[in-house]
């Protein structure tokens, strides 16, 4: 009555059920504001983007399925990809909207009004500390022709790191040719570098000119962790 099969990281089904109040161990009613950090995580096989990508739209396409309710799965979709953006109030404002209960502060695990519980894998929330770069990627740009007309424009980058970095683009340039140059100002490399905007993931082949940038806006740069170096032995 009331509760909710959700898949676990591993693909298992948990259950909440406030028959008694309460859903598994955790009493309705506790909630704590969301953590500011994201989670830090190894994936088992290292993952290139575009495999992360594929991972998160296979679960929020297939979760509304195990039995909650869509309306909130979306919420906790936007509240998501908020929170890799680097706009935690924006992710509290969902999460509050939708009276969205956070027991531990993590989307990880968490319960509607109802106490329906919902199991979040982590690697909707944040990218692996082992990603690698696709060599599709990799060589994305290398043979990208330089940018012809258009017109220039400054846009305000937000790193995630707390930096900010103003550029100044030709309208005609790809997202990834910025974060090349954005590489050269900063030091961190295209593959580390994942571009939001309007909660948005911008792809590397995105022109500048089609994200349509308000002045004075900011685009959120996530900056993932450098690979660790490799163990010997």
């Amino acid at each position: 009555m009331g509760g909710c099969w959700s898949a676990g990281h591993d693909g298992a089904s948990v259950r909440g059920d406030p028959a008694d109040g309460t859903v598994g161990s955790m009493p309705l009613g506790r909630n704590q504001p969301l953590k500011p950090e994201s989670p830090k995580w190894k994936s088992d096989v290292p993952l290139t983007d575009g495999q992360l990508r594929s991972k998160r739209d296979e679960f929020w396409e297939t979760a509304p399925a195990y039995e909650g309710r869509k309306e909130i799965w979306d919420a906790l979709k936007g509240a998501a990809l908020a929170m890799e953006s680097g706009d935690h109030t924006l992710a509290q404002a969902i999460i509050d909207g939708a009276n969205i209960t956070c027991p531990n502060g993590m989307l990880t695990d968490c319960y509607d009004e109802l106490g329906n519980r919902y199991v979040l894998p982590v690697y909707c929330l944040s990218q692996p500390v082992n990603m690698v770069e696709d060599e599709s990627e990799s060589d994305l740009g290398q043979d990208e022709p330089l940018p012809v007309g258009g017109v220039e424009t400054t846009i305000k980058l937000r790193l995630s790191t707390g930096k900010d970095v103003k550029m100044t683009v030709r309208s005609t340039e790809t997202v990834h040719q910025v974060k090349k140059r954005l590489n050269t100002q900063t030091g961190v490399e295209p593959m580390r570098q994942r571009w939001f905007f309007s909660g948005k993931l911008l792809t590397d082949k995105t022109k500048i000119e089609e994200v349509k940038i308000p002045k004075g806006y900011v685009v959120q740069v996530i900056v993932s962790e450098a690979n660790p170096p490799p163990v010997d032995g």
